[in-house]
């Protein structure tokens, strides 16, 4: 009896996974929607509603639009350090992986993203251990970018916010330890001997981790530093600007700090996508700022759906294209 061909394999399984990545995502969309809804009626449908009607579609294409500067600003630093790693991918082909890649966002531990490595081993023939560097400074330089904004937020706004220094320090840690890949491969060891847990994945990111000295420069990682700070800058921006158009103006270093704070800590929280934890720690926040829960309530789910859900919108756009296309080059 004559076995089915890998390719037939994937190409049944294949729209399973993708209807169950799609069921999880509107699952977990509806389960933010459901928690703030629910607050909402505790404070009154009425004042809730009238604050997000109250809103302009010029008003909310300003808030995407600075949602996409972030996007393509962490694009190009993702086809900078591409280049850097010696991949013969072109600005445009880097742009498609990233921005496909966000349909994994709120995968645990946003994992779902390494689907980034598989279009690039079919695209270039390299394998996960050579690219695996790629998904490890990305992330390194977004802790570092955010918390270089944060850290800089509290100290230009009038009043700090409590846990905003923890938070500041494991970014930075986290970002520091990319940068030293004989301390990451200490550390990956320490934990599967300690655990037992994930072996494959731990002997790549161990031999993955040599290929870092080569993003240790310090022209490249100030670079790759400014392009961050300008993306996650934007979307900070616009959260200032909408708690401005619902006159609740707390003033543009804290609304930026409230912005990042929130994102660090909902992604600590190990919840895909950081949903839940950032939200609870945006309205905490606002609220003791003076803002009340008619204003931060809807604020909370506009900036939300308008920089991670619109990613993930993006995302789900995108990844089909870069999926034919990494098919195409991988059948010639």
């Amino acid at each position: 009896m004559t076995r089915p061909s890998s390719s037939v394999l994937r190409s049944k399984t294949t729209p399973q996974r993708r209807g169950r990545d799609l069921a999880v995502l509107a699952a977990l969309f509806a389960l933010m929607v459901m928690g703030l809804a629910g607050l909402a009626a505790a404070t009154g449908w009425a004042e809730t509603w009238a604050q997000i009607r109250a809103l302009s579609f010029v008003q909310l294409g300003v808030l995407l639009g600075l949602s996409l500067v972030n996007y393509f600003f962490r694009a190009v630093r993702w086809h900078l350090f591409a280049r850097t790693l010696g991949l013969p991918t072109k600005l445009m082909q880097d742009v498609r992986h990233f921005l496909g890649g966000f349909a994994m966002t709120v995968t645990p531990a946003r994992v779902g993203e390494l689907v980034r490595m598989r279009w690039l081993r079919r695209e270039t023939g390299w394998n996960f251990e050579r690219t695996a560097p790629l998904v490890l400074v990305d992330r390194a330089s977004d802790l570092a970018a955010m918390a270089l904004i944060l850290g800089g937020a509290i100290a230009l706004s009038t009043s700090g916010i409590k846990g905003a220094l923890p938070v500041t320090f494991v970014a930075l840690a986290a970002a520091v330890l990319v940068t030293r890949p004989r301390l990451l491969s200490a550390l990956v060891t320490t934990f599967y001997r300690s655990t037992g847990w994930m072996p494959r994945f731990c002997v790549r990111v161990r031999r993955g981790a040599q290929s870092l000295r080569l993003f240790t420069r310090t022209g490249l990682l100030l670079c790759a530093a400014a392009l961050g700070v300008i993306g996650w800058l934007a979307e900070g921006y616009a959260f200032h600007l909408l708690l401005v158009w619902m006159g609740a103006d707390i003033g543009v270093w804290m609304a930026i700090a409230i912005f990042v704070f929130s994102t660090l800590a909902g992604g600590l929280t190990g919840a895909p996508g950081g949903v839940g934890g950032a939200e609870a720690a945006m309205i905490a926040l606002l609220s003791l700022q003076g803002v009340p829960l008619e204003t931060s309530l809807p604020a909370t789910l506009i900036i939300r759906v308008t920089t991670l859900w619109f990613a993930i919108a993006i995302g789900l756009l995108v990844f089909p294209v870069a999926e034919r296309m990494s098919m195409k080059v991988n059948h010639a």
